[in-house]
């Protein structure tokens, strides 16, 4: 209703006439529920802030998201994110499986992600699967690390898709 006034005062300062302002009414209804179509298609894209763990956040259990998780605290059980930092001071101590993967701090366990990044101040004691990975100097990491096409699906193998074509 607000709405409508403020899209009728510019036209009524062109014109005096009241069949001018329902004239420009009318046409402006349809306009704006297309594009109010538009911003709720693309609100789902936008994303909200991550999620953060505070560094005095302790944490037993499982967690499952679609949207991103920054641990800056301990916790003990698995998490599933399609954006996981890994703090400084964090502690994980269970299967990490994300899209992204930036780990700063520390996990005991597996890590599974499409991109995985070990910065200087990584600690890793466990096996990593991923598409690409990054690790930088001064990263300590304890496990194998193993190139998957599809890491974050835990019966995806590589080797035998590589096998049966050169059979």
């Amino acid at each position: 209703m607000f709405s409508k006034s403020k899209i009728n005062d510019p036209a009524p300062g062109s014109s005096d006439s009241p069949s001018s302002a329902p004239t420009s009414a009318a046409p402006a209804s349809p306009a704006p529920a297309p594009k109010s179509n538009e911003f709720k298609a693309s609100a789902p894209k936008a994303k909200p802030p991550a999620s953060i763990l505070s560094s005095d956040l302790h944490v037993t259990g499982n967690m499952k998201t679609t949207g991103d998780i920054q641990v800056e605290g301990t916790v003990e059980g698995d998490i599933r994110a399609h954006l996981l930092t890994i703090g400084e001071t964090a502690t994980i101590k269970g299967e990490v499986i994300a899209d992204d993967v930036v780990i700063n701090g520390r996990i005991v366990g597996r890590v599974r992600g499409l991109k995985v990044r070990l910065t200087s101040t990584a600690r890793v004691e466990g096996d990593i699967i991923h598409k690409t990975i990054a690790i930088e100097s001064g990263a300590h990491f304890e496990g194998s690390v193993q190139r998957q096409d599809d890491p974050l699906n835990p019966g995806a193998k590589s080797a035998p898709a590589k096998a049966n074509p050169a059979s």
